[in-house]
C-alpha cells in the first residue's frame, strides 16, 4: 500500500517572504526514499483557526503529517497548545525534557528561565521526541492509523531530529514500498525536439517505470521512476532503460542525478590532463564561482579575467582596440580575441569567454537586450556561439554562464558540433 504523507510549516514569516522555506524540499527528499509519496505541502499563519483546521484536513488526506515551526516559548508560538487541542490532551510538565532542557543551558552557561522550562511541558498523548541541537523537544502523536510528528522550524535542528529519531520510527510504522529514481540531465535542446527524439523509447518503457519531463530554462531533466518492492531489481531495470536511451539522446546528455555541468567538467579536465581560463564580461565572475563551487578545481583552473570594461580587455586580454572599434564588444570578433586572450594570459590549453548585454537597458536594434556571445579557444581553433536570450538580467548571467559550461562540455566529449 502507498504511503502518503503531508507537510505543514508553521509560520507568519513564511507568508510574508521574510523566511525562506527549505525544510519541505529536504523532508521531500528523505520520505522519497523511504518510499513515502508527499501528496501536499501547506503553509498556514499563526492563526489558531486556520491551523486546527489545517491539522484536521491533513488527517484526511495523509497517513503521515510532518510539522515544522511554532515550539517556541513564546505566545505566538501555537503548535503545541493546538496540537494538544486538537488531540485533546491535557499538558504536563515532562521530567525527561526538562532535564534536557536545564543541560542544554547549562553547558553554555546561560541559566535556565521559567520561560525556556515550558518547552518541557508536553501535551500528555505524546511522545516526546528529544532535540540534541536546541531547547524545544519534538511531538509523535497516533490516532486512527495517523501519524502527526512536531518540530522546530530551525532546519539543523529538525533534520537531525529526522534523522535520528523521526525516519526510523516511521520505517517501523509503516510496510513502506521500494522507489527508485534515476535522473538523466540534458542540455543544448528543448523539451519538445528531446521528447519527439526519445518518444519510440518512452513509448515502449515497462508499466511500472514512469518518465517525467522536469524543464528549466537551460535544461531538461529526464526522471525515470520505478516502483516495486525488490530495489535491486528495480534499479536494474532502470539501468537497462537508461543504457537503450543514451544512443538516442548522447549528444544532449552531460550527467546524472547530483551530477553538475561543473561538476562533470572537472572531471574531464582532469582525465585529459588540460587546464583552464575563463574571461568573462557579461557574466561577472559567475564561470569562475562555479567551476570553483567543485572540490579540487585548483588542479585544472587557473583563474579569471572579469573584463567588464573595454580598458581591461584591451590591457588585460591584449583586445585589439580596433576590433572594439569596428565591432563593439558584444561581437564574434571581440569574443575570439578575448577567448586566446586569456588562454595566452594565464597560460592553459583552454580558454574560454562570454561578452553580451546582460540588460536591462544597453541594448540597440542590431544587439538587443540578451545578445550573447561565447567563445571557447584550445589554441588550435577557437568555437563561438551567438545567443539571444531574454530580457532579465539575473537569467541572462545564469543562462550565459550555463550555456559557456555547456559548449565546454560539449568540446570536451567531442559532441559540440
Amino acid at each position: 500500500m502507498q504511503i502518503y504523507a503531508e507537510l505543514l510549516t508553521i509560520g507568519d514569516e513564511l507568508l510574508y517572504g521574510q523566511t525562506l522555506d527549505t525544510n519541505t524540499h529536504w523532508m521531500s527528499g528523505q520520505l522519497d526514499q523511504l518510499g513515502i509519496k508527499v501528496i501536499r505541502k501547506t503553509t498556514v499563519g499563526d492563526v489558531r483557526e486556520e491551523m486546527l483546521q489545517a491539522f484536521k484536513e491533513a488527517e484526511e488526506r495523509a497517513h503521515i503529517t510532518l510539522i515544522t515551526g511554532g515550539l517556541g516559548p513564546t505566545n505566538d508560538d501555537l503548535t503545541k497548545p493546538l496540537l494538544a487541542e486538537f488531540f485533546d490532551s491535557e499538558m504536563a510538565m515532562h521530567p525527561e525534557a526538562q532535564e534536557e532542557v536545564s543541560r542544554y543551558f547549562k553547558s553554555r552557561g546561560r541559566e535556565v528561565t521559567g520561560l525556556n522550562l515550558l518547552q518541557a511541558e508536553l501535551p500528555i498523548k505524546c511522545t516526546k521526541i528529544s532535540n540534541h541541537n536546541g531547547t524545544a523537544p519534538g511531538m509523535w502523536f497516533e490516532r486512527n492509523g495517523r501519524v502527526f510528528v512536531s518540530m522546530p522550524g530551525v532546519p539543523h535542528e529538525m533534520r537531525l531530529m529526522m534523522q535520528e529519531t523521526v525516519l526510523p520510527k516511521l520505517q517501523q510504522k509503516f510496510a513502506l514500498p521500494v522507489i527508485v529514481h534515476r535522473m538523466i540531465k540534458t542540455a543544448g535542446i528543448g523539451e519538445s525536439f528531446l521528447a519527439e527524439i526519445i518518444k519510440t523509447w518512452e513509448d515502449q518503457l515497462p508499466a511500472h517505470i514512469k518518465l517525467a519531463y522536469l524543464p528549466s530554462p537551460a535544461q531538461v531533466k529526464l526522471r525515470l521512476t520505478a516502483t516495486g518492492e525488490d530495489k535491486t531489481l528495480l534499479t536494474t531495470a532502470i539501468d537497462a532503460e537508461v543504457e537503450k536511451l543514451l544512443p538516442l539522446a548522447h549528444p544532449y546528455v552531460f550527467g546524472f542525478d547530483e551530477d553538475t555541468l561543473e561538476s562533470i567538467i572537472g572531471k574531464l579536465l582532469m582525465e585529459k590532463d588540460l587546464t583552464l581560463a575563463t574571461a568573462e564580461s557579461c557574466t561577472g565572475g559567475n564561470i569562475a564561482h562555479l567551476i570553483t563551487s567543485v572540490p579540487g578545481a585548483s588542479a585544472y583552473y587557473q583563474g579569471s579575467i572579469v573584463a567588464y570594461q573595454n580598458e581591461v580587455k584591451v590591457r588585460m586580454l591584449n583586445v585589439n582596440q580596433a576590433t572594439l572599434d569596428a565591432h563593439g564588444a558584444v561581437s564574434e570578433q571581440t569574443i575570439i580575441e578575448m577567448a586566446e586572450g586569456v588562454r595566452k594570459t594565464l597560460n592553459t590549453d583552454i580558454g574560454i569567454a562570454t561578452s553580451g548585454i546582460a540588460g536591462p537597458s544597453g541594448g540597440t536594434e542590431e544587439k538587443p537586450v540578451g545578445t550573447v556571445w561565447i567563445a571557447l579557444s584550445d589554441g588550435e581553433q577557437t568555437i563561438t556561439k551567438k545567443y539571444l536570450m531574454g530580457k532579465n538580467r539575473d537569467w541572462n548571467i545564469k543562462l550565459s554562464s550555463f550555456s559557456a559550461l555547456n559548449l565546454l562540455q560539449r568540446y570536451l566529449n567531442g559532441t559540440w558540433k
